[in-house]
């Protein structure tokens, strides 16, 4: 999977925050891609981290958060 084809369908304030999403969307049948810039994992306060997915499953990971996770797309 290239980022250069995803889709964020949600922001994160933290990696561990979105691995919870991830998980989600893996119980789901979904692939997703966590793309976040913390040096490294040094300095995970740094950034944000964004969820993708492929254009076409974007419905299906949106529904699977609302529904498990109560989050927006942000």
């Amino acid at each position: 999977m290239s980022s250069s084809d995803l889709i964020a369908v949600s922001k994160f304030k933290s990696t561990a925050d979105a691995q919870i999403a991830k998980g989600i969307l893996d119980e789901s049948g979904i692939e997703s891609m966590i793309r976040s810039d913390n040096a490294g994992g040094m300095y995970p306060s740094l950034g944000e981290a964004e969820l993708l997915v492929r254009a076409d499953d974007v419905k299906k990971a949106t529904d699977a958060l609302q529904r498990r996770h109560g989050r927006r797309m942000g």
